[in-house]
């Protein structure tokens, strides 16, 4: 099988609005891919290192992505296909809750 990560991307007023219902059937999809094994989670807060040219680590506070929604949460997904993972990602809550899922096939 092959691995993805996914990256949510949501806000709180997209949540909010979202129908209770279907929130509900999305943190249960979830629910069920972390009993299934995935790993799972909501984002905290970054911070960015570096280390250029081996020089000691320096450590800064982010986040430094810039993007429309604020970073939810990440997983690592395994899936047969792409299509299987975007399958998965599309039932998770930053999904259907106005947010947006990105889902990156890792390679080895």
């Amino acid at each position: 099988m092959a691995k993805f990560m996914t990256i949510g991307y949501g806000d709180q007023q997209g949540y909010d609005r979202t129908d209770p219902a279907v929130r509900d059937r999305a943190h249960a999809h979830d629910a069920r891919l972390r009993a299934s094994g995935v790993e799972a989670a909501m984002a905290g807060s970054p911070v960015q290192v570096r280390n250029h040219a081996e020089s000691g680590p320096t450590v800064q506070d982010g986040p430094f992505m810039t993007a429309a929604l604020p970073v939810a949460g990440f997983a690592v997904i395994e899936a047969e296909t792409l299509d299987e993972a975007v399958a998965l990602a599309s039932a998770t809550p930053c999904a259907v809750a106005y947010g947006v899922v990105e889902v990156w096939p890792l390679r080895d």
